[in-house]
C-alpha cells in the first residue's frame, strides 16, 4: 500500500472507529497515556524464520512464538490491501460498530457465510509459506497436519475495552453446549491441558502491533494451566498489560490456543487486524465446513492442497460469499 492510500486508510477507519465515541474524552486519554508508558511484554523477543528449534522451545515454554520477516514487504502489502477491502465490506454491514467480539471488534470468519477467508487469495498465500510451514512441521513433528480454518480478527479504532481473557479450546463440560473439540477421560485422570497441542493458530501481521492500537494480550504457560480463567474483575494489571509489542508488520504470532489470552483496547487512528490460519495436529480433528472452491484449490502447492484437502468444495458446487455481521457465541 502507498504512503497516500495508507494515510487514506488510517483516516477513514479512525472515522469508522471513532463514531460515535470521543476519542478525547478524559478516561480515554488517560487510558492512552497510560498503555502508551506501560503496555507490552518486556524483553519481547521476535525469531528470524530460520530459527526453527528455537521457535518450538518457545512456543513449547510460552504458549505462543513471534517471528519476524516471515512475509516479505510485497507479501505484506498484498495481504493488508486484501485485509483493508475485507474489513470495509463487513463493517458496511454494522453501522453503530456493535462489531461480533464485542463493541468494535469482528471476527473474519465468524463474519463469512462460509465461516472462513480461505475464498479470498491473500489467505490463500499464507497456506504454505517456506518461512512458516516449517516450524509449523516442527511443532507437530509431522508434515501430516491439516488445515482447521482461514479467519483472524480486527479491531477498529474506539475498541475502548477489553475482552475477556480465554481459551479457544476446552474440555467437555455436562451443559450441552460443549465444542466438537471437547476432550474427556472417564478416568478424570487427565484433561486437554496434559496433552500435546491439539491445534496452533497462526496469526499474520499486515500491520505494525503497538502498545495503543489493540494488541493481544498473552499469558505465558498458561496453556498447561488448570487454574480457572479469570474474569475482567479479577484479572491482575500485569495480565492486562502481558501484550505481545512491538511486533512489525510481516511478523507471526504462533499461539497454543489452549493458552489465556484476549483482545486489548484500540485507543488509536489505526485498524488493528490479525488474520489468521489455524492448524491441527495430524491426531486431532474436527467437522469441516468447506471453504474453497475445488478451482482454486488446484491452483495451491501440493503441500497447500493436502493441508486443506477437507476444506474443498466439490466441482460441481458453488461456494457461497458474502458477509454477515451478528453476535458470536461467548469465548469464556
Amino acid at each position: 500500500m502507498s504512503n497516500s492510500n495508507e494515510t487514506k486508510s488510517v483516516e477513514r477507519h479512525a472515522e469508522l472507529g471513532w463514531h460515535g465515541t470521543d476519542r478525547n474524552a478524559p478516561d480515554v486519554v488517560q487510558q492512552r497515556e497510560y498503555l502508551g508508558a506501560n503496555n507490552g511484554l518486556r524483553d519481547v523477543e521476535i525469531l528470524d524464520p530460520s530459527e526453527i528449534e528455537r521457535a518450538v522451545k518457545i512456543f513449547r515454554r510460552d504458549g505462543f512464538v513471534l517471528v519476524g520477516d516471515a512475509l516479505s514487504p510485497d507479501q505484506t502489502e498484498f495481504l493488508r490491501n486484501g485485509v483493508v477491502e475485507v474489513v470495509d465490506e463487513i463493517v458496511a454491514h454494522d453501522s453503530e460498530r456493535g462489531g461480533n467480539r464485542g463493541s468494535h471488534r469482528y471476527s473474519f470468519g465468524g463474519s463469512s457465510v462460509t465461516r472462513s477467508m480461505l475464498h479470498r487469495p491473500e489467505w490463500q498465500m499464507l497456506v504454505d509459506l517456506p518461512t512458516v510451514t516449517p516450524i509449523v512441521t516442527a511443532i507437530f513433528e509431522s508434515s501430516d497436519y491439516l488445515l482447521r480454518s482461514a479467519s483472524g480478527d480486527f479491531c477498529l479504532p474506539g475498541a475502548i475495552e477489553y475482552q475477556p481473557l480465554h481459551s479457544d479450546i476446552r474440555d467437555f463440560a455436562p451443559d450441552g453446549n460443549t465444542p466438537f473439540s471437547a476432550f474427556h477421560d472417564p478416568r478424570g485422570f487427565l484433561t486437554l491441558r496434559d496433552l500435546p497441542c491439539p491445534y496452533v493458530c497462526v496469526n499474520f501481521l499486515p500491520f505494525d502491533q503497538t502498545a495503543l492500537n489493540g494488541p493481544t494480550r498473552q499469558i505465558p504457560g498458561s496453556q498447561h494451566s488448570r487454574a480457572p480463567i479469570p474474569t475482567l474483575d479479577e484479572e491482575p494489571e500485569w495480565m492486562r498489560l502481558s501484550t505481545a509489542c512491538p511486533a512489525p508488520a510481516g511478523a507471526i504470532q504462533i499461539r497454543d490456543v489452549r493458552a489465556w489470552h484476549g483482545g486489548t483496547p484500540n485507543l488509536s487512528d489505526e485498524l488493528r487486524a490479525i488474520p489468521n490460519l489455524e492448524f491441527y495436529a495430524p491426531w486431532f480433528r474436527e467437522p469441516m465446513i468447506p471453504g474453497i472452491t475445488y478451482a482454486d484449490h488446484k491452483k495451491l502447492s501440493e503441500h497447500a492442497q493436502h493441508l486443506t484437502r477437507l476444506s474443498v468444495m466439490d466441482s460441481s458446487e458453488q461456494l457461497p460469499a458474502g458477509y454477515v455481521v451478528k453476535p458470536l457465541p461467548n469465548r469464556t
